[in-house]
């Protein structure tokens, strides 16, 4: 672990490239000394080398199934699936992601905020947090499309103006999460090395990339991608509704498509160090909307965890 850095510039040029050579990190991963918060050393040592920690229950069964009602509620509602924040599957009328769901849902909101979630992400962050991006991924049975190979940062920093990786993401599983239903998969360590993307990012990129096919800028070069992967494997997270993963947005990760007969559902919640707000795009003509990258950089308020059933 290392203390924080001063940024100066951009240190992470991409898109604007026309091969991609992958180069170290150059902020820490922990941001100050990590101490003050609900994970033991030994845990934050564990995120700091790997890039992510997994919880085997975050939620008890019962907050799983309130958040599961509530997600089912949300995609019933037809102002809300005629909206800008609902994303279909390419083939199919399915739901693919649903934006914004602290601002859309109380049941989401309290959970967003909860010292649960957010007091670990201070901790490794250094800092107080504000909600970068929430969304619901819905991985239907049958038909649930793969996400491939990325680095959150990199489109962060390219198309919101992100200027530097001191951010991370929590998956909770709100369903079972299965090895043949498409669960997350992250290559540890590579939260430490930026692979560069090639391709130039066109006027309203985000209406496209969000459907993950045949993407021109954003996803990871295979070269780098296969070098990470044989230097330090890939760990597949499984486990039973409530429980979590939290990564570094740098890791490289990805999904499976789902052909099983079981969906996959999970929340996932972003959060931005508050002394890390964006900028201007830097590698994009245009700011992505704010359901998908929020400028409103209010901390989260430092309040009591959600009360246990």
């Amino acid at each position: 672990m290392t203390e924080s850095v001063e940024f100066v510039g951009d240190l992470y040029p991409t898109r604007s490239v026309t091969k991609s050579v992958p180069f170290p990190r150059h902020h820490p991963v922990v941001w100050g000394d990590g101490k003050e918060g609900p994970l033991s050393a030994e845990e934050v040592a564990a995120y700091d080398r790997d890039g992510f920690l997994a919880f085997g229950a975050l939620l008890d069964p019962a907050e799983a199934r309130e958040c599961r009602e509530e997600m089912r509620r949300m995609a019933s509602e037809p102002a809300l699936r005629s909206s800008e924040r609902v994303v279909a599957e390419p083939d199919s009328d399915e739901i693919r992601s649903v934006f914004e769901v602290h601002r859309l849902s109380e049941v989401f909101r309290r959970l967003v905020h909860s010292g649960r979630l957010a007091d670990r992400a201070r901790q490794v962050l250094g800092s107080d947090v504000y909600v970068h991006q929430s969304r619901i991924n819905y991985k239907a049975a049958f038909d649930g499309s793969k996400f491939g190979w990325h680095s959150d940062f990199e489109t962060w920093h390219s198309e919101d103006g992100m200027p530097a990786p001191r951010a991370l993401s929590f998956s909770v599983a709100l369903m079972d999460n299965l090895p043949f239903n498409g669960p997350l998969m992250i290559i540890p360590g590579s939260q430490r090395t930026f692979v560069p993307s090639v391709g130039q990012t066109p006027p309203g990129y985000h209406k496209l990339s969000l459907l993950g096919k045949n993407l021109p800028a954003g996803p990871a070069d295979r070269t780098a991608v296969t070098a990470l992967a044989e230097r330090h494997g890939i760990r597949q997270f499984t486990g039973a509704a409530g429980s979590a993963v939290m990564f570094d947005c740098n890791c490289l990760h990805a999904s499976g498509g789902n052909v099983s007969p079981f969906p996959r559902t999970n929340l996932f919640v972003v959060y931005n160090s508050v002394d890390n707000p964006l900028t201007t795009p830097y590698a994009a003509p245009e700011a992505r909307p704010g359901y998908l990258a929020d400028r409103d950089f209010t901390p989260v308020p430092r309040s009591a965890d959600l009360p246990r059933r």
